[in-house]
């Protein structure tokens, strides 16, 4: 679906449980969330993001090595409550052994162009508690600035970080 350099990014199947369930039940990935992710969990998120694709059009995607095919996490467009308002926001999540990489950045990036090429949508924005030291880099990777900080019910705090269509037309 979306290429770069180093990756391909597809839509998700039950068939990448293995590699996806690998990612989310990983407490050191998933410490920035209320849980790490079981078994049910994990099919859960397989199948609304199949809901996702069929009603939007997008949603997180595998992040797949190009050299390999290998999924090594998920990165996409979903629509988040984000300060009490719905907006398109790009998640990510790399498997421990691929991060450091760029990975997170390259796809988050790609997403980034597909969402301004294909959608009407004029920012997209990147939210995370506000401890996830990590995802902000990336968001700021990949093109985005600090907007918000905001409390949470589920993060007690979260940050939200966005890139404009205008910023990224002129080239970033």
């Amino acid at each position: 679906m979306i290429e770069t350099e180093r990756l391909l990014l597809r839509e998700m199947t039950h068939d990448d449980f293995d590699a996806l369930y690998r990612v989310l039940s990983d407490s050191d990935i998933m410490q920035h969330y209320p849980y790490t992710f079981d078994e049910k969990r994990v099919r859960g998120w397989i199948d609304r993001n199949l809901e996702r694709y069929k009603t939007f059009g997008f949603g997180l995607w595998a992040v797949c090595l190009k050299e390999t095919g290998e999924m090594i996490g998920d990165c996409g467009l979903t629509m988040q409550m984000i300060n009490g308002q719905i907006r398109p926001e790009i998640g990510y999540h790399i498997r421990a052994d691929h991060q450091r990489k760029g990975y997170a950045r390259e796809a988050a990036a790609a997403v980034r162009d597909w969402a301004f090429t294909n959608t009407p949508f004029n920012t997209i924005y990147s939210y995370m508690k506000h401890t996830n030291v990590a995802s902000a880099r990336t968001a700021m990777a990949y093109g985005c600035e600090f907007v918000e900080e905001y409390p949470d019910e589920v993060n007690g705090v979260s940050r939200a970080y966005a890139v404009t269509r205008e910023k990224w037309e002129k080239g970033m």
